[in-house]
């Protein structure tokens, strides 16, 4: 659906960080490949996203609400 506001285990604010974090990896993509797990590492490091916690609820996210939309 949505992306949470806060980090469910730690309450850090993540939705913020959300958007920028899938701008760099569409960028990655823009090149015709998938970011490697060291991209993705330094992406979250550039963006100060420290704890597993956080990193967990931005890369497990599945964004829906363009496919919910027509039904409300």
């Amino acid at each position: 659906m949505i992306i949470p506001v806060r980090c469910f285990s730690c309450g850090r604010v993540i939705a913020s960080d959300y958007g920028r974090y899938i701008k760099r990896v569409n960028e990655i993509k823009a090149e015709g490949r998938e970011p490697s797990p060291e991209e993705i590492e330094k992406i979250f490091d550039d963006l100060g996203i420290e704890r597993y916690c956080c990193r967990r609820m931005i890369v497990s996210h599945v964004d829906l609400i363009n496919e919910i939309m027509p039904f409300s």
